[in-house]
């Protein structure tokens, strides 16, 4: 196969599965609602209150508790596995299909070299 339509593959197949996978999750959830207002296009002049009276800067809150990262990543997990345990099956690649047209609209994928560079420096698993 060539070069160019390897990556071509790689890159729908690379699009569609962030979408159904990871987008289309609770992901969605967190991604409702208000938006907070930055004049200064940094949020360093947003702050959250919370139910202590405890101002926070909006960079310094976290999103996510603990148990909403746990939900999110286990539905990610199963999303995938489901994804490429029916690849195969004619009547998900005609669902697939479906939400390629979306997903074609997204930018291409690039390498991502700061991902590449954390793996080459877990190195290889060691043996027991």
């Amino acid at each position: 196969m060539k070069v160019e339509d390897e990556e071509r593959i790689a890159a729908n197949l690379s699009k569609i599965m962030a979408m159904i996978c990871i987008r289309n999750t609770r992901l969605e959830d967190l991604h409702s609602g208000l938006q907070p207002v930055t004049l200064t296009g940094d949020y360093s002049d947003v702050n959250v209150v919370d139910g202590t009276g405890r101002t926070i800067p909006w960079r310094e809150v976290s999103h996510l508790d603990d148990l909403q990262m746990a939900d999110l990543m286990r539905e990610i997990v199963d999303r995938l596995f489901t994804f490429h345990m029916r690849r195969d099956d004619p009547s998900f690649r005609d669902h697939l299909d479906r939400w390629m047209a979306a997903s074609n609209k997204w930018d291409n994928p690039l390498l991502d070299k700061a991902f590449l560079d954390a793996v080459a420096r877990l190195g290889a698993p060691r043996k027991a």
